[in-house]
């Protein structure tokens, strides 16, 4: 069985407040001097592939990212939570690619690697929260598509897969070749690496993957191809004054204080 898990490298969703920034003309986040961090939806979703090979013995796990060089590291991770390949599609796109553009991307990428039983996203990303991506992938693929899915098992027929509704869970049985999103619950938590795990993940080969290998041509890739794209992003500033009341002694302040309270109600 070859399973897929589809990565994304972010912006630490902790960086101290000190290391953040807006580039406002490209309306994201300036990741100049911030950690780039693996999105934890995709880390469920390694998560959930790794327990579903445990489960069925014979399988392999590819991981793909599509992102800037740095997204080594991401992958590197995964090849050290036990993933078996890996796979970087290089982005050297001026503008950050929206959920259409990259799922395009990612499914002539996917079609270049070969066929695959199962194919898992994390069901949002940590940074847009969009949460677009698994569908328009499946929509690219022309396969079965099923979000919020936490728990799989693989059966004669495909999988049996658990999803998280409002209302409570839904069980349903899908083909191979779907793809799934996997949300986060108490046992997809990602495992912890170890240490000989790290280092071994340094000795492997990480497939790298152009534009020009998978014959897109760069200025078909429209950066605001969503229905739903920013048109304004800043940071909220918070503006204050403070006024100190004088007076010979505390009754004359106290009158000062009451003065000053009744003219600030009178112009609400």
């Amino acid at each position: 069985m070859k399973l897929l898990v589809c990565i994304k490298q972010i912006l630490d969703p902790e960086i101290p407040v000190r290391d953040f920034s807006i580039d406002r003309e490209k309306l994201e986040a300036d990741s100049a001097n911030a950690n780039q961090v693996t999105n934890i939806f995709c880390e469920n979703a390694l998560e959930t592939a790794l327990q579903l090979r445990d489960s069925v013995g014979e399988s392999s796990i590819t991981v793909i990212c599509f992102g800037r060089e740095s997204a080594e590291d991401s992958l590197r991770k995964a090849l050290a939570m036990k993933a078996d390949e890996a796979c970087l599609v290089m982005n050297d796109l001026n503008h950050t690619p929206d959920s259409a553009t990259t799922a395009h991307v990612l499914a002539s990428a996917i079609e270049s690697l070969g066929s695959f039983d199962l194919i898992f996203t994390g069901r949002e990303s940590g940074d847009w929260g969009n949460g677009q991506t698994g569908a328009y992938l499946a929509e690219e693929l022309k396969v079965p598509y099923l979000p919020f899915v936490d728990d799989i098992k693989q059966t004669d027929k495909g999988f049996e897969v658990r999803r998280q509704t409002e209302s409570g869970w839904e069980r349903y049985g899908i083909p191979a070749s779907s793809v799934v999103t996997i949300t986060n619950s108490d046992h997809n938590l990602p495992r912890i690496p170890k240490t000989r795990d790290i280092m071994m993940s340094h000795r492997k080969t990480i497939t790298r993957v152009s534009f020009e290998d998978l014959k897109i041509r760069k200025d078909e890739l429209n950066p605001q191809s969503d229905s739903v794209r920013p048109v304004k992003l800043f940071v909220p500033e918070k503006e204050s004054a403070c006024e100190f009341i004088e007076g010979e002694n505390l009754n004359a302040k106290i009158d000062q204080l009451a003065d000053k309270i009744m003219e600030i109600r009178s112009t609400l």
